[in-house]
């Protein structure tokens, strides 16, 4: 996996969609891969629970026959905080600001997720 191919995709996100404040990869099992977050957030424990918080809706996706779950997002009194399906293996958590315009984020989110895929899916050379 390209760690650096990866921040860079986070990045990318951020400067694409205005109000995006924080971002994070983990794999389904909630262990962080990846994190661009401010000091002040516990990455370990955002993977945790939004592995979490994305297993329950998936579940209730597939109990509730609604296909399989592409996102998921909460809205709080000073923003959201966005979780998306990466595969069957990860997803990735977009956190952002009041002014954050969702619907714009999911659109420039659609084909982040497939070269974030394609990135934890790639082996590593060995040696590096």
């Amino acid at each position: 996996m390209d760690h650096n191919a990866l921040a860079q995709e986070m990045r990318d996100l951020r400067e694409q969609v205005t109000g995006i404040t924080d971002t994070a990869v983990a794999a389904a099992d909630g262990l962080l891969i990846a994190a661009d977050t401010a000091d002040a957030i516990d990455q370990e424990g955002l993977a945790a629970v939004a592995a979490a918080g994305l297993g329950l809706a998936r579940r209730t996706a597939e109990l509730t026959a609604r296909g399989s779950l592409r996102r998921t997002v909460t809205y709080g009194s000073r923003g959201c905080a966005a979780f998306y399906a990466v595969g069957d293996t990860a997803l990735m958590v977009v956190l952002g600001d009041e002014g954050l315009d969702v619907e714009r984020l999911h659109a420039a989110t659609r084909p982040a997720l497939d070269r974030i895929e394609s990135i934890l899916a790639a082996k590593t050379p060995e040696g590096v």
